[in-house]
């Protein structure tokens, strides 16, 4: 998987609002290792084509003209006291990422095969030397399908949809449980469905379902399954 065989390559997947995020930054940064958000990279790609007049306003795509754009799309990450920021062409656009309005557009044109590939290569560059936690829909099947570890996280809608709640209203968003809780449900579908890298759990992947996990279980177990995969390497 990679040269450095003291670090191995952890491939977090799973639902929209189940936390991988949160638990991979979380895990990533007790490791010492570098954290990619490629759910951050579809979202970034969608402020895009939002930007640049590429979505219509009934939800339509003009997918000849973004997939000739994304030679001119870089995304990065960068360090910050809290985590870190995603870079759309050097711009940080962390907080517009995080919108509603991105969210209901980003699985459309991450179901967009040559949105998908461009991304894909993106990532495993990030990760050809080890040493990366990544999350998002197809990592341990599609991007690092030979990954150390790969771990599946699920929850039920609901709570998914109340967790993006609350993290919405934190940043100041105006939106109601039901309008979050369709966004989870549509996003779900589109996922599940979509022909190119769907989203569904690898053969060797762990399942873990944190619907009813505290944040100190969910860090407990990771580093369990983060050690165990050491081990399976020594």
């Amino acid at each position: 998987m990679n040269t450095d065989k003291s670090k191995i390559t952890i491939a977090i997947d799973g639902y929209s609002s189940s936390g991988k995020s949160t638990m991979a930054k979380h895990l990533a940064s007790e490791i010492g290792y570098r954290y990619i958000d490629s759910g951050a990279m579809y979202r970034a790609v969608t402020l895009f084509a939002m930007r640049h007049n590429m979505i219509d306003s009934n939800g339509a795509i003009d997918t000849e003209a973004l997939i000739k754009a994304l030679p001119a799309i870089r995304i990065d990450f960068r360090p910050t006291d809290g985590g870190q920021i995603t870079l759309l062409n050097d711009e940080d656009v962390e907080k517009e990422i995080r919108s509603l309005a991105v969210s209901s557009h980003v699985s459309e044109i991450a179901a967009i095969p040559s949105v998908r590939h461009a991304l894909v290569a993106m990532q495993q560059a990030f990760g050809r030397e080890g040493g990366i936690v990544m999350d998002g829909r197809d990592i341990g099947t599609t991007v690092f399908p030979n990954a150390e570890l790969k771990i599946f996280v699920n929850a039920s809608a609901e709570t998914r949809a109340q967790r993006r709640l609350a993290e919405m209203l934190e940043k100041g968003a105006n939106v109601s449980f039901e309008e979050v809780l369709a966004n989870v449900v549509h996003r779900d579908h589109i996922d599940e469905t979509r022909e190119e890298s769907p989203l569904r759990k690898a053969d060797d992947a762990l399942l873990l379902d944190n619907s009813t996990m505290s944040p100190e279980e969910q860090n407990s177990l990771l580093m369990e399954m983060f050690r165990n995969a050491l081990n399976r390497q020594a």
